[in-house]
């Protein structure tokens, strides 16, 4: 079966559920073919902990700032940055204060999208 490729669709992110993954961290989602778009949204302190995924990543902060360990380098990235984190790369990302970003993968995070991310439960690497 092939998926048709000339459809166009409109998505309102008013209209998308928000999904509380914890206490400190929600988000929505968009899928394409090849390529999904979320909106995260991260309060103050919280803590992704350190994991990697087949998807390439860019995360663009919109408000707010985080701090990404990566190679035992830490980067922050504030509003208006756009950090790329390439496929497999292990990472961690902490929210320095409430924070809004945007994430884009390629290829689409399917953990995601099934439920079995659960590395939010991890411990964070200090």
């Amino acid at each position: 079966m092939s998926i048709p490729t000339d459809r166009v669709t409109l998505h309102r992110w008013d209209d998308i559920a928000l999904e509380k993954v914890t206490d400190m961290l929600s988000r929505k989602i968009i899928t394409g073919e090849k390529e999904m778009l979320t909106q995260i949204y991260l309060k103050s302190g919280c803590i992704v902990p350190m994991h990697n995924h087949e998807a390439e990543q860019m995360t663009y902060v919109l408000s707010g700032s985080m701090k990404f360990k990566v190679n035992g380098e830490d980067i922050v990235v504030r509003a208006g940055d756009v950090l790329h984190i390439p496929s497999w790369l292990p990472h961690q990302a902490e929210a320095l204060e409430d924070t809004f970003e945007m994430d884009i993968f390629s290829p689409i995070r399917y953990d995601w999208l099934n439920h079995t991310d659960n590395y939010f439960y991890n411990e964070p690497v200090k």
